[in-house]
């Protein structure tokens, strides 16, 4: 029986990020967007499975809720028809959805990651399929985060932020990759 092909997980790749950017929020990674693209083209071409994750805020003052402009998916990353579209309500894309069962019907060992932000939905995403074993794989040129403050008032850019989620998921919960070696991997088969 021929090994599954892996699967693309689109997380939150929405429009309430353009509207954080125009209300002056710094991110890192300009290009990720058109990477995102460059990976859905290439999982098209090659009949491989997609999965959108679209995330659904919950608190009053969300950008992500339904009714707000911010929910709506960008347009470099629409899906198409077949092309399912899971809403979670947290940051993993496993919690509270049945993303999990379906990509154990459908014989998924393999996930190749990729969205907004790096920090949140895409880290806790990666981590739990690290944790519940399947082959992780986080397109480092495929997702980006924004600058932050932390807890002592100390100002993180979003590279720096973006570099150090990638080294904590590196080798234990993922393989960190990038959109170029994705593509080369389906040509080798």
């Amino acid at each position: 029986m021929p090994t599954p092909l892996p699967a693309l997980i689109v997380v939150d790749v929405q429009r309430a990020f353009d509207e954080w950017e125009a209300a002056g929020k710094r991110r890192n990674n300009p290009e990720a967007v058109a990477r995102i693209g460059d990976l859905l083209a290439a999982f098209r071409t090659n009949r491989a499975p997609i999965f959108h994750i679209r995330h659904e805020g919950t608190k009053p003052n969300s950008s992500f809720l339904p009714s707000r402009s911010g929910y709506a998916v960008k347009d470099e990353a629409r899906e198409q028809d077949g092309e399912p579209v899971i809403v979670k309500r947290v940051n993993s894309a496993f919690i509270g959805t049945d993303l999990d069962t379906r990509l154990r019907e459908a014989g998924i060992t393999t996930l190749v990651i990729c969205g907004a932000t790096t920090n949140h939905c895409i880290e806790t995403t990666t981590r739990m399929a690290g944790n519940l074993g399947f082959d992780a794989r986080l397109v480092r040129d495929a997702t980006w985060t924004f600058d932050r403050v932390g807890p002592d008032g100390d100002a993180h850019s979003a590279a720096e932020i973006h570099a150090m989620t990638l080294s904590n998921l590196n080798g234990e919960f993922a393989r960190i990759v990038t959109t170029s070696d994705v593509i080369a991997s389906f040509a080798a088969k």
